[in-house]
């Protein structure tokens, strides 16, 4: 998949000449199953008709910009994105600079200056699509705006479980540690990334060594606790038990959380390493103990745990 970077105005003619693209339009945060409703009518669209799949997408988040801080801790950082729009057979993904200038066009000037270059047959967006400046167009703005350039397809909401599968929804499981109801919103466990960095080597002293894994983006943060989780070192996958939290029983004065994780079966020395961490179960929350042998009785109990949490996963 190719990626493209684009910003306000695009160049006219630039597209001229190259075959027609169907185009999906949003933040797509999460990639969730709501989102790959839309994603994928957009590429079977482009097979039917020889089009190009595009898919045009905005950074930094748009709330982010607006000064809705929540919205700094994201779902699916640039890289996660792009790997999953691939796996659902986009060709180009266009990102475009989401700015404090962008963010005040008109609905106009969005379409004909950041659409209407790009030579297009189709546009899908969801039902809750807003675009220009305060979010004045909606879908039906954009289809008479379109004025028979190009057709708008309107993605009714995707729901499951009776309610619409949001973005909004995942971050909302997540923080009440509901990994695995996050991940069957989004098609997938909800995955965060990581180097491998120093930490106290306590683990070791009580017989569960971890690895300390400090994010390389400004992910949304599950609930304190625990997890049956699977890791990927090496671009091969081990099973364990990751603890997120303030370590109450030895710190107690720690302000951020930090990630441990005990991998099964599992001796290498891995510092420095980037490795990738699926959140597959919520066991418990995290506490404090009255003594070092009772979090390690705990801590066996949570591994036994997430083996059986993970024993039916290939």
């Amino acid at each position: 998949m190719q990626t493209v970077s684009l910003s306000y105005p695009l160049e006219a003619g630039r597209f001229a000449g190259q075959r027609p693209q169907v185009l999906a339009i949003g933040d797509f945060d999460g990639v969730h199953l709501g989102h790959r409703e839309v994603i994928g009518r957009a590429v079977r669209r482009s097979r039917d008709l020889g089009a190009v799949s595009a898919i045009m997408t905005f950074h930094p988040h748009p709330r982010q910009v607006l000064g809705l801080d929540h919205y700094v801790r994201l779902l699916t950082p640039r890289w996660t994105k792009r790997e999953v729009l691939s796996e659902l057979g986009v060709d180009v993904t266009y990102m475009v600079d989401f700015n404090e200038s962008f963010m005040r066009l008109t609905p106009e000037e969005f379409v004909e200056h950041m659409l209407i270059p790009l030579n297009l047959d189709t546009v899908y967006v969801g039902f809750d699509f807003r675009f220009g400046h305060r979010g004045s167009g909606t879908p039906d703005t954009l289809c008479e705006l379109a004025k028979g350039r190009f057709a708008v397809e309107i993605v009714r909401p995707f729901h499951q479980g009776g309610e619409k599968v949001s973005s909004t929804r995942i971050r909302q499981c997540l923080q009440e540690g509901q990994a695995r109801e996050a991940g069957e919103l989004l098609g997938r466990p909800y995955e965060l990334e990581g180097e491998i960095v120093h930490g106290d080597a306590r683990g070791r002293t009580i017989g569960f060594p971890t690895a300390n894994i400090l994010l390389k983006d400004p992910y949304v943060l599950p609930a304190n606790g625990v997890y049956a989780v699977r890791v990927r070192v090496r671009d091969r996958w081990y099973g364990g038990v990751m603890n997120i939290g303030v370590k109450p029983t030895f710190e107690g004065t720690l302000i951020h959380p930090t990630l441990e994780a005990h991998l099964f079966d599992f001796k290498d020395e891995i510092y420095g390493e980037t490795v990738q961490v699926q959140l597959i179960d919520f066991i418990r929350p995290e506490r404090k103990f009255g003594s070092v042998d009772e979090l390690v009785a705990q801590i066996g109990q949570d591994a036994d745990t997430a083996r059986r949490t993970l024993a039916p996963m290939p």
